[in-house]
C-alpha cells in the first residue's frame, strides 16, 4: 500500500518518467496513493466487447490483438518479433491496405515503461481508429493506402502484467541477473544511443538502470532487431510514454541539436496545436535534453541515429495531478486529441519521404 507520491520541487533535471536523481525538497502531489490507485478504474460494469476506454490486463489485450487482426485481413496482420524475458509473446500489428509492392512505414509503440498505463491504451485506441474510420476519413484512408503501420502495443509486457498484479508503481522490465536480488532495467535506458553515459544509473536497483550492456534487455533487442531489418522502409518512429504533456524529439544523450532540429521542431509544434485543438491541452515541444532532462540510451535517439529521421517521444496527460495513475474516464478524451497529433506527423512525414 501506497500513502503518499512525492515529486522533486527543486531537482537536477527529473521528471515522472526518472525516478532516482538527487533532488533537495520535495512536494506531495498525491496524498493518498492507494486511494489514487483504487480510483482509476471507473467502477462501470466490463462491457462484453473489448472495452477501449478501460486499462486492459495483458491477457485481455493478448485476447484483443488475436481477434482484431482475423477481423480485417485486407487491412490488419499480426506478427510475433519474439518473446519477453518471462516468456511471453511479443506482437506487431501491421496496419495497411494489402499491397504487391514494400511501402514506407511509421512504427508505434506503447508500454515501454510499466506503470504508464495510459500509454498501450492509446495503441490500442489508435488501431481502433485506423480500421473504423479506413474508407470514411480521407486522412486515415490516404494513410493506410499508401503507407503500413506498425503497432507494438505493449513493448514491456513483463512490466506491464507485473504493475497489473503485484506492484502498480513498477517501471522496469522485469529480467533477473547475477550479482544482485533486484528485477529488471530500464528499456528506455537500455538502447545503444549514448549508453549509460548521462540520465541513467549503473545500480541494478535504481529505476534509470541502463542495463548491463546495450539491448541486454530482450525487449529491447526484439523491438532493435525489428526496426534494424526493416530501416530501409521505416520513416517514421514514434514511442508513446506518460506522464507530463510534452513531444520530444532527438537529442536526450546529448545538447547537441539534431542535424533535422528545425524541422522536427516545425512538426512537433504542428502536431501539439492540433491536439491542443480539442480539449485546449497544451503540449511543450523540444529536444529532450533541454526540454525535460538528459537521458541516454532512449529508443527515440536510438532510431534517429539509425536513419529514422522523424522520431518522437509523446509523454501523454497529465501534468503530475494524477500522474501515472490517470483515472479511466480521461482515456477518451486523452486518446482523441493525440490522435490528431499523431496523424498530423504521419501525414507530414508521407508528404516527406526520403
Amino acid at each position: 500500500m501506497w500513502t503518499s507520491a512525492c515529486l522533486p520541487s527543486t531537482l537536477t533535471w527529473c521528471t515522472p518518467s526518472c525516478s532516482s536523481m538527487t533532488y533537495s525538497t520535495s512536494t506531495v502531489l498525491i496524498e493518498d496513493l492507494q486511494a489514487a490507485v483504487d480510483a482509476q478504474a471507473d467502477n462501470k460494469p466490463s462491457p462484453r466487447s473489448h472495452s477501449y476506454t478501460k486499462y486492459n490486463s495483458w491477457p485481455v489485450i493478448e485476447s484483443w490483438m488475436a481477434s482484431i487482426a482475423s477481423s480485417n485481413p485486407s487491412l490488419i496482420s499480426k506478427q510475433a518479433i519474439g518473446k519477453t524475458y518471462e516468456g511471453r509473446p511479443m506482437t506487431i500489428l501491421k496496419l495497411g491496405k494489402k499491397s504487391g509492392s514494400t511501402k514506407p512505414a511509421i512504427f508505434i509503440d506503447c508500454g515501454i515503461h510499466a506503470r504508464e498505463w495510459i500509454s498501450p491504451a492509446f495503441c490500442q485506441w489508435f488501431v481502433k481508429e485506423a480500421l473504423s474510420t479506413y474508407g470514411s476519413d480521407s486522412e486515415m484512408t490516404s494513410l493506410l493506402n499508401e503507407m503500413d503501420v506498425f503497432v507494438l502495443p505493449v513493448f514491456n509486457v513483463d512490466g506491464y502484467d507485473y504493475t497489473h498484479k503485484s506492484n502498480r508503481m513498477w517501471r522496469k522490465t522485469r529480467s533477473r541477473q547475477s550479482g544482485t536480488s533486484c528485477y529488471g532495467a530500464d528499456p528506455n535506458r537500455n538502447f545503444d544511443a549514448g549508453w549509460c553515459t548521462m540520465g541513467a544509473s549503473k545500480r541494478p536497483c535504481d529505476d534509470t538502470y541502463c542495463g548491463r550492456a546495450p539491448e541486454s534487455e530482450i525487449e529491447v533487442k526484439n523491438v532493435a532487431d525489428f526496426i534494424r531489418k526493416n530501416r530501409s522502409i521505416i520513416k517514421g518512429y514514434l514511442t508513446i510514454h506518460s506522464y507530463s504533456q510534452l513531444l520530444l524529439f532527438p537529442y536526450s544523450y546529448t545538447y547537441k541539436l539534431a542535424a533535422d532540429h528545425s524541422e522536427l521542431l516545425k512538426v512537433a509544434q504542428g502536431a501539439s496545436a492540433a491536439l491542443r485543438s480539442l480539449y485546449g491541452t497544451r503540449y511543450t515541444s523540444g529536444p529532450g535534453a533541454t526540454t525535460i532532462y538528459p537521458a541516454a540510451g532512449g529508443s527515440d535517439d536510438w532510431a534517429y541515429d539509425l536513419g529514422v529521421k522523424y522520431s518522437y517521444t509523446f509523454e501523454l496527460r497529465d501534468e503530475g495531478d494524477y500522474g501515472f495513475l490517470l483515472p479511466e474516464s480521461q482515456i477518451k478524451p486523452t486518446c482523441e486529441e493525440t490522435m490528431l497529433a499523431v496523424k498530423y506527423i504521419a501525414a507530414y512525414v508521407q508528404k516527406n519521404l526520403y
